[in-house]
């Protein structure tokens, strides 16, 4: 038969206080002793796992007579009244009656549970009393330790978890293997202060999808606003487009198609090609000098538009009632027209010529020089009187050799006409060279 489980003292009664039920006492005494794997204790220890040696203190020695109630049944012994132990070395004063240690149960059956510990010393600590910081690591007790102190004591000394365990994985034996690996470590790509990532959203109905499709869908008033904003866009760009060929584009291509009708006129004259006469409608046959405005332009045949106007070109009042005389003439008045913007835009500022200032028209055979007389800043383009051959207006009263200049005003418009008018100085031949107007 096996010994009685240590720590078991007899209690305060002998077997003889038991009376009629001794010898039964003894019986089931003899039955508990026997050898059974399930019940049989381990070596030095006891058969319930709870019971812990260290916290049960030493029973006196066992008189003579006591060695028969040692025989006495566990299960009478297990659940008698407890007497209250004496206060010894081995218990600090003041400790509770405790047999039942959880935190060596669990170390008995499982080993050592750091984070068990861990979690326990967690929730027992205060939220007021300071954390150990993760780079200074406290060390773990030993088991030894763990006996030697109270458990109050040893869990206050085990920091706690930054982070609580997760909740255990669901699925088999292997999926919980695979979480309890992962515990305690850093998610890749969270930093330890930044908050883990939102769930995935939870996938909507069929009919929610289709709301949600039918809102993201634009409503009619919707389109049709941004067709008409796409159309003005458009419009505005046109426009812009517009405006830089007005401003910027005619004026670079007219005073190109002007300078070679300037270089075609200056080599016939130097060949010697044709004769001075009659000149059809577009065609050069002279070039005006207004050095004050630094303007050399030549003189076309005719007004038309497309034809002399917008190739830069200066056109002369020449054809059915609006036909006027030439320089070479002896009598009459010379009248020209020009854009003052855009397309070369030759009269832009003759409105800032002054009493004096020189004009000049060069012919094949001679300079013509003309000094400007006076201005008529605005009147009707039906007013025909201005290129008589006594202009209505200039201040002249008799016939003479004169010169009219006839342009758009305001500008970048065409509602009314700027007229200058001039009256003729000097002729000199080409053979004479030019004239001072244009040396000086």
């Amino acid at each position: 038969m096996t010994a009685g489980r240590p720590g078991h003292a007899a209690g305060p009664e002998g077997p003889d206080a038991h009376g009629a039920y001794g010898t039964d006492g003894a019986f089931v005494a003899a039955v508990d002793g026997l050898a059974d794997p399930l019940n049989d204790p381990l070596p030095g220890g006891h058969t319930s796992p709870w019971f812990r040696s260290d916290t049960v203190p030493a029973a006196e020695p066992a008189a003579p007579h006591a060695v028969q109630s040692a025989a006495q049944s566990s299960y009478e012994t297990g659940y008698a009244p407890r007497q209250a132990p004496p206060q010894g070395p081995q218990q600090p004063q003041g400790a509770p009656n405790e047999w039942y240690d959880p935190a060596g149960y669990q170390r008995d059956w499982y080993g050592p549970q750091e984070p068990s510990a861990r979690m326990a010393a967690a929730d027992l600590a205060s939220p007021a009393d300071p954390v150990a910081p993760a780079e200074e690591p406290v060390p773990v007790p030993a088991a030894a330790d763990l006996h030697a102190e109270p458990r109050t004591e040893v869990l206050a000394r085990i920091p706690p978890e930054t982070e609580p365990d997760p909740a255990p994985a669901p699925g088999g034996r292997a999926e919980r293997r695979r979480a309890a690996k992962g515990r305690g470590r850093r998610r890749p790509g969270t930093a330890p202060g930044q908050k883990a990532a939102p769930a995935a959203a939870v996938p909507m109905s069929r009919v929610e999808a289709r709301r949600a499709a039918r809102a993201a869908k634009d409503s009619p008033a919707v389109i049709a606003s941004r067709a008409v904003g796409e159309v003005f866009i458009s419009l505005g760009v046109l426009m812009l487009l517009f405006v830089t060929y007005q401003l910027w584009w005619t004026n670079i291509r007219a005073d190109q198609i002007a300078g070679k009708e300037t270089n075609r006129i200056q080599d016939e004259w130097a060949n010697g090609d044709r004769r001075p006469g009659v000149f059809a409608p577009g065609e050069g046959f002279a070039i005006m000098h207004i050095p004050k405005l630094d303007v050399v332009a030549p003189i076309a045949e005719g007004i038309d538009k497309e034809k002399v106007l917008d190739r830069g070109m200066i056109g002369h009042y020449g054809e059915g009632k609006l036909k006027t005389a030439m320089p070479s003439d002896k009598q009459g008045n010379f009248s020209v027209a020009g854009h003052r913007n855009t397309h070369g835009e030759p009269f832009r500022y003759i409105n800032k010529l002054q009493r004096g200032d020189p004009i000049v028209v060069e012919t094949r055979d001679a300079y013509y020089t003309y000094e400007m007389a006076n201005i008529l800043p605005q009147t009707s383009p039906s007013n025909i009187s201005v290129i008589e051959p006594i202009p209505v207006g200039s201040g002249f009263t008799k016939p003479g050799r004169y010169l009219t200049l006839t342009t758009c005003t305001p500008e970048f418009t065409s509602t009314y006409r700027l007229i200058v008018w001039g009256k003729m100085v000097d002729e000199r031949p080409r053979s004479e060279g030019k004239p001072d107007a244009l040396v000086g």
